[in-house]
């Protein structure tokens, strides 16, 4: 490689230019995209430090936003139930169905919903032809009859009934599925305090708690139950849960900042009459708030506090992380830490939510990630914020030695059972302070979350993330990135001979598809996301020589990838609440930023020959 190395791009594509021995040197040329991709990071961020990123435009949110308006019936919300519906008919897909995001097959739960919103929406929009269509598509796959639908609907989500029943709610409400087969929801039990709930075991995880009390008396009024007692019981807990209700809505008015939770409250509270109760006028100003120019609503207002964290650890991971400046940005976190008892999930202070934003709720993917970041910090910001969140994180630790998400022991519902990527995230922010917080049990809660990671490896070697899927794997489940994020852990505890790591690193060798890239699994379509997810998590093991001939493919397919504008084209891995598809703008910059940087920082033999460009240099434009 000459000495003269340049970045140039269009349209967010970037090539290396540095004479004919570049195109042969895989170091030179990942030098050369990883300073473009850093400059994209570094353009992406706030001028408060933060990285609010961008979600992506969401079907089944808008559908159910629309819903939402349409049942509140507000005069001023007719312009954009108007242009929500119009962007629906106009991101139908091919088949007639509608999938979560504009790059999502279709599904069940999305084309009801939608299907449900054009009815509602009615004289507001032009969808007879999309109505047809659709009909087709459900017909086809969930038979004819509002029964057959209703079924297909209980069948799929199986005992949860967190994502089910509000979406029968939404159909009857648009005259679309029979109250009758709609299963009740026991609202009153949102008397009692998240203690008693846990023990409970209901049927919908610990975040839907505003869904439990607005669709159970929708459900109350429409079908009371025959049995008096019961009745008497459910009759004096409605004023009662409903101050409840109102007592845990955000001031933005958002429940968890989610599109999809807010809607199905308002048009719950709005169905029952009480389309001015104070809750639903709040989550109609949010839902119209939040509406973008395109009249399409995201999932949820931004992960604003998660991608911060993610691009200072990617940062850190190559050599732009010694020159980045990033002080703002971690001021940014220490301030989003949350000081109170929250009165969402009763969670104690000290944890992180997604969001800065008032309706975020603290967790332990979150909390672990700016406990990362700011672990780099040496500032006393950095030692107040850690001790807090260091004893919030431990206290979550389930009795299995993994974590959840949100509350410690609630059930073994999906997102509310102990997850994989989310134990493996805990340890490295546990090992990150260990030296520095000296005081806290590490070692009994490190040992405890190893053997729990020990136990749920699969026989193939593979972790199964939690809060990231692929759509085109037959289960959804995305065991590139789990195992991914757990060998991270193994890296970082210095364990990366145990068994189970090597195991782990064998599966993403053996997972790696013909292109040099990674899907969620073997013959999967390639991202640049998990690819970065591999590679980055490979490095470790690159001494070996099938791990090196990975590493080296997958950084290939990278650097292709980027040339090609991959940084743009952003794939659906991540899952929202209740198998939600979504995907972030920024997701793929971070990733590469992460993957390229450690890749180049594990491999100084790759240099030989050739002259690193150190970030800051060149230019990237695009």
């Amino acid at each position: 490689m000459s000495e003269r190395t340049t970045v140039t791009g269009k349209g967010g594509g970037c090539a290396a230019d540095g004479g004919a021995s570049a195109a042969d040197d895989l170091f030179g040329r990942m030098s050369a995209t990883y300073r473009c991709a850093v400059e994209r990071l570094l353009a992406e961020r706030a001028a408060d430090g933060c990285w609010p990123g961008r979600l992506s435009d969401s079907a089944l949110s808008t559908a159910v936003a629309v819903s939402a308006l349409c049942l509140a019936a507000r005069d001023a919300s007719t312009s954009r139930i108007r242009a929500g519906a119009a962007w629906l008919v106009a991101h139908q897909n091919s088949d007639g169905g509608w999938g979560d995001t504009t790059d999502s097959p279709s599904n069940l739960a999305t084309t009801m919903l939608t299907r449900a919103a054009l009815a509602l929406a009615g004289a507001e929009c032009d969808g007879a032809a999309s109505v047809a269509r659709a009909e087709a598509w459900l017909a086809e796959r969930a038979g004819t009859t509002m029964a057959d639908r209703a079924r297909a609907v209980t069948r799929f989500y199986g005992k949860d009934r967190t994502f089910a029943v509000p979406i029968l709610v939404n159909c009857a409400l648009a005259g679309q599925a029979e109250w009758s087969a709609i299963p009740r929801l026991p609202f009153e039990l949102a008397r009692l305090s998240h203690r008693w709930l846990r023990r409970l075991r209901i049927h919908v995880v610990s975040y839907a708690l505003p869904a439990l009390i607005a669709i159970g008396q929708l459900l109350h009024v429409k079908r009371p139950t025959r049995n008096p007692l019961l009745r008497a019981v459910r009759n004096r807990a409605m004023a009662p849960t409903l101050r409840r209700l109102q007592a845990i809505q955000p001031s933005s008015g958002g429940f968890i900042e989610a599109v999809p939770l807010t809607a199905f409250v308002a048009m719950s509270l709005a169905g029952a009459g009480r389309p001015d109760h104070p809750v639903t006028v709040k989550a109609i100003e949010f839902l119209e708030r939040t509406v973008r120019d395109n009249g399409a609503w995201p999932i949820d207002s931004n992960l604003s506090l998660w991608l911060t964290s993610l691009a200072i650890n990617a940062l850190r991971a190559g050599p732009a992380g010694a020159g980045a400046p990033v002080e703002a940005s971690l001021e940014f976190l220490a301030r989003g830490q949350c000081r109170q008892v929250h009165p969402f999930t009763e969670s104690a202070p000290g944890g992180w939510p997604w969001t800065n934003l008032p309706g975020g709720v603290p967790d332990a993917d979150d909390t672990s990630g700016a406990l990362l970041a700011l672990a780099g910090w040496q500032s006393s910001q950095a030692d107040a914020a850690a001790e807090g969140g260091l004893r919030w994180l431990m206290d979550l630790q389930n009795d299995d030695g993994g974590w959840p998400t949100f509350c410690r022991g609630w059930g073994k519902l999906p997102f509310d059972r102990s997850g994989a990527d989310l134990t493996a995230h805990a340890v490295r922010a546990l090992h990150a302070w260990e030296g520095r917080m000296r005081e806290l049990p590490y070692d009994r809660a490190v040992r405890r979350a190893m053997a729990h990671l020990a136990s749920v490896q699969g026989d193939d070697g593979a972790w199964t993330a939690l809060w990231f899927g692929n759509q085109a794997v037959p289960d959804g489940c995305n065991r590139v990135y789990g195992t991914a994020r757990v060998l991270a852990a193994y890296r970082d505890l210095g364990m990366s001979d145990a068994g189970p790591a090597r195991r782990g690193a064998a599966f993403l060798v053996a997972s790696q598809n013909d292109d040099g890239g990674w899907g969620g699994q073997r013959g999967v379509p390639s991202s640049v996301e998990e690819t970065a997810l591999a590679v980055e998590a490979l490095c470790t093991w690159a001494s070996g020589a099938d791990e090196s001939r990975a590493v080296r493919r997958g950084c290939e397919f990278l650097v292709q990838s980027v040339q090609q504008g991959g940084l743009d084209r952003p794939a659906p891995i991540g899952l929202y609440f209740t198998s939600l598809w979504y995907s972030e703008r920024i997701y793929p910059i971070i990733f590469v930023v992460a993957a390229l940087g450690r890749a180049m920082s594990h491999w100084p033999e790759m240099a030989q020959g050739t002259t690193v460009v150190p970030y800051g240099s060149g230019s990237c434009r695009g």
